[in-house]
């Protein structure tokens, strides 16, 4: 297939053609209207010798071809500098953001576009181009490191899986209770990491399929608090609830609001040590509604304050003080969760040693939501 010509020639062909055109259409009419308007105005001078208007006549044919064809000469070539100037200002960039565009197909992330351009629309266009190249550079960067600590993950619960298995063979590990029991719990932490990763993807692309209706910010966290209360009883966690006596209203999906705490509550578990203590605090501010999850574990250096909303964070070793842990993606569904609520979840911590707190904040519904 022919490869069509460039934007630069195309365009000078154009302005070549209009240039060309009006040149054409001067001189017609200048041959056309000039001679006559002449001889019209020679006539009103009174002069009928022949002779003299026809020597004025070849004076007047002579002088106006020489200046028409100067003058024409000079529009043509000042008109085609100008048309290449600003061929030029229009073709180079538009160039330049295809050799960028054929360099991130070819998974070069790091290229930039010159922001110049002949228009406040090609600028925009480079500065879009450049947003999108490092919004792809991100993803990327994010992909493999996703993919890297997704293979860490699955590599110690094949392990153990594999170890049993082959223990079982060659009778080194019993078959009993305990051993299947322990083969089912890798099992399941399997099954948790492949639907903890289908959420995320699912929460951060923003196909979560929220159903967003009046509720109790008071009542979500009284329901997550009582679900995850044997939980906390069993290590020996003291686990309080501190809401408002009258109703706090919010519009949210209910179900996905109970994802979200108990992704908190499963959190603030797995951090503290027996006998510490755990508060969920509801407050109404003017517009919104905070809901606190606040532990007095082992705390949150302030650099990983952020970091602990990535996919697959693992805190300092000696924050779990507890055995096992989620699969990592906890806190990152539950931010995605609730910024699709249009609110914001942040992480607070003075430091090791000094607790952790987690506020998740939604606008506030001006309608009370009755409590059930």
């Amino acid at each position: 297939m022919r490869r069509p010509s460039g934007l630069a020639g195309r365009l000078m062909t154009a302005q070549v053609l209009v240039i060309g055109i009006g040149a054409l259409t001067l001189i017609v009419t200048a041959v056309v209207v000039a001679p006559g308007l002449f001889s019209e105005h020679l006539a009103r001078t009174g002069e009928d010798s022949p002779e003299v208007q026809h020597h004025a006549e070849q004076a007047f044919a002579s002088s106006f071809a020489i200046s028409l064809l100067l003058a024409t000469l000079a529009s043509l070539v000042a008109a085609g500098l100008v048309s290449w100037f600003l061929v030029r200002r229009v073709a180079d960039p538009v160039a330049q953001l295809a050799d960028a565009a054929d360099a991130v197909a070819a998974g070069d992330y790091r290229v930039q576009v010159p922001h110049t351009g002949f228009s406040s629309e090609i600028v925009r266009l480079s500065d879009a181009f450049d947003h999108m190249a490092t919004r792809l550079a991100d993803t990327e960067t994010t992909r493999t490191k996703m993919l890297a600590n997704l293979a860490h993950e699955v590599r110690t619960p094949l392990a153990t899986l594999e170890a049993y298995i082959d223990g079982m063979e060659d009778r080194v590990v019993p078959t009993e209770a305990q051993s299947w029991q322990t083969m089912r719990d890798q099992v399941a932490r399997l099954r948790r990491l492949a639907t903890d990763l289908r959420e995320a993807a699912a929460a951060e692309e923003h196909a979560l399929g929220l159903v967003l209706e009046p509720a109790d910010a008071g009542q979500l966290a009284e329901t997550a608090v009582s679900a995850a209360r044997p939980r906390y009883q069993t290590k020996g966690v003291a686990l309080e609830l501190d809401i408002p006596d009258t109703s706090v209203g919010v519009h949210a999906d209910q179900e996905r609001m109970q994802q979200v705490l108990a992704n908190l509550l499963d959190n603030a578990l797995r951090h503290t040590p027996p006998c510490g203590h755990v508060t969920v605090q509801v407050t109404v501010g003017d517009r919104s509604v905070r809901t606190q999850v606040t532990d007095d574990g082992d705390g949150i250096s302030p650099e990983e304050l952020e970091a602990v909303f990535d996919r697959f964070h693992r805190a300092d070793p000696a924050r779990a003080v507890t055995g096992g842990g989620g699969s990592g993606l906890g806190l990152t569904i539950a931010r995605a969760i609730v910024v699709d609520h249009g609110g914001t979840l942040v992480a607070q911590s003075t430091g090791h040693g000094e607790g952790a707190t987690f506020t998740v904040t939604l606008p506030a519904d001006l309608h009370d939501a009755p409590r059930a």
